[in-house]
C-alpha cells in the first residue's frame, strides 16, 4: 500500500513539474510587451552583490541580533528546579 502511494504521489509531483516547465518556457520571455522598458543589465559584480552577498549579510544580521538579545538563558526555570527524582525514603 505503501508502494502505491508513494507512485502515485511521484506521478503527480512529475506531472505537475513537467506542466509547469512547459508553460514557463523561455521563449515567452522572447515577445515584448506594450510599455515594456527594461533598462539596463547588472554587472556581475552588481549581481554578486545584490543576489549572494545582501542575502548573507542580512542573514548574519538577523542571526546576531537573535543571539544578543535572546534572554532565555537568563531566565531559571522555578518549576523544576525544585523536583527530585530518587525518593528520600528508606524502607
Amino acid at each position: 500500500m505503501d508502494k502505491k502511494n508513494a507512485l502515485r504521489a511521484g506521478a503527480l509531483a512529475a506531472g505537475t513539474t513537467l506542466m509547469m516547465l512547459l508553460m514557463s518556457s523561455p521563449a515567452l520571455a522572447l515577445t515584448r510587451d506594450d510599455g515594456d522598458d527594461p533598462g539596463q543589465g547588472l554587472s556581475v559584480i552588481e549581481t554578486l552583490g545584490q543576489f549572494v552577498v545582501a542575502p548573507i549579510v542580512l542573514f548574519a544580521v538577523i542571526a546576531g541580533l537573535v543571539m544578543v538579545l535572546d534572554k532565555s538563558h537568563k531566565q531559571k526555570d522555578t518549576t523544576s528546579s525544585n523536583i527530585r527524582t530518587k525518593a528520600d525514603v528508606k524502607a
